[in-house]
């Protein structure tokens, strides 16, 4: 049986042979883009673990009052740690308040699960706090970890875990699926799964949320606009655009697609693009743009996000991002 999540069979397989064979470790980090499914993961992953009437070891059977609770996110045993605010970090005193409930015996489950997400936002004095704990963990708790990828934590925290690296699934099957399974038209379908590159999360959270589609929108709608200005009128821009660490983050990596797009354009690769509902500004520009000053634009834009996780100052980071960026 499946635990009806879409994509990342293996990564199931495996955590049920865990489960079946009583070989459950103290530990798992599970890595991938945003919406990739890693929250579901394992929240199924813990259902499964604690499930008080599996179907078969390894399984779950969605009704229980673990299963229900736990799918919530609302069971005794569950604990959950994530930035408290939008675009924030996970902090010590976060670890230290998990490691005080961790300490008690489990309420009702067979073990206390502790889900710690995005935890390549937490500082390095939580990242240490945690450490302890995955060095010697009661023998009743289970730690669940999520992040965009291994290298974004603590060498010591990510050894110390079962990695499991999420992919994207294939866009075709993505677009059929929310079509069949979600019943989304066949065009928004299209579309979301494309933009989303595979993320069946990602994907579903546009399809919901309208407002999440109209901020893609308005920051692709910049990008485009910004192309042809000068200097002078790029920069007048850049405030309106650094107000928040975490929405210029958000930005820059729908400019990253956008450019990623033109340069398949300049490559005659125009099956392979993914904003689809931009192909006409995409081919617009295709006489105007070399393949060298898109695959440079490419280039800028991922090292002004990695510069971005540092604590530079982001005017400045968007200063010289639009100084790179070619007139077009």
């Amino acid at each position: 049986m499946s635990w009806d999540l879409l994509g990342h069979s293996w990564a199931e397989k495996l955590l049920q042979k865990h489960i079946a064979n009583d070989d459950v470790r103290h530990a798992y980090l599970f890595t991938g883009a945003p919406g990739i499914g890693r929250r579901s993961l394992a929240l199924a992953f813990a259902r499964a673990i604690n499930c008080t009437r599996p179907p078969s070891p390894g399984e779950y059977c969605g009704a229980c009052r673990v299963c229900t609770q736990t799918a919530r996110m609302q069971h005794p045993d569950l604990s959950m740690v994530t930035p408290e605010e939008e675009g924030g970090i996970i902090k010590v005193s976060q670890i230290r308040n998990l490691q005080h409930s961790l300490a008690l015996t489990p309420y009702e489950a067979r073990y206390r699960i502790a889900l710690l997400l995005n935890f390549q936002t937490a500082n390095a004095s939580a990242q240490n706090a945690l450490l302890k704990t995955l060095e010697e963990a009661p023998a009743k708790v289970i730690l669940l970890l999520t992040a965009d990828s291994a290298d974004a934590l603590l060498p010591t925290i990510s050894s110390r875990c079962e990695i499991l690296r999420l992919r994207p699934i294939p866009v075709e099957l993505l677009e059929k699926e929310l079509q069949t399974r979600w019943h989304l038209p066949a065009e928004d379908a299209r579309l979301y799964a494309h933009i989303s590159n595979g993320r069946t999360g990602l994907a579903l959270q546009m399809a919901n949320d309208p407002e999440i589609v109209d901020k893609r929108k308005m920051w692709a709608d910049e990008f485009f606009r910004l192309l042809p200005l000068n200097r002078r009128d790029r920069f007048a821009a850049v405030d309106a655009l650094t107000r928040s660490r975490d929405a210029l983050r958000l930005t820059l990596q729908v400019w990253l697609s956008l450019a990623r797009d033109l340069l398949l354009n300049t490559h005659n690769m125009h099956d392979q693009l993914t904003n689809l509902d931009y192909q006409t500004e995409i081919n617009a520009l295709n006489a105007s743009l070399s393949s060298s000053q898109a695959l440079d634009m490419v280039n800028e834009i991922i090292t002004t996000l990695d510069n971005l996780e540092s604590n530079a100052n982001l005017r400045l980071l968007l200063d010289n991002l639009l100084l790179a960026i070619p007139r077009i």
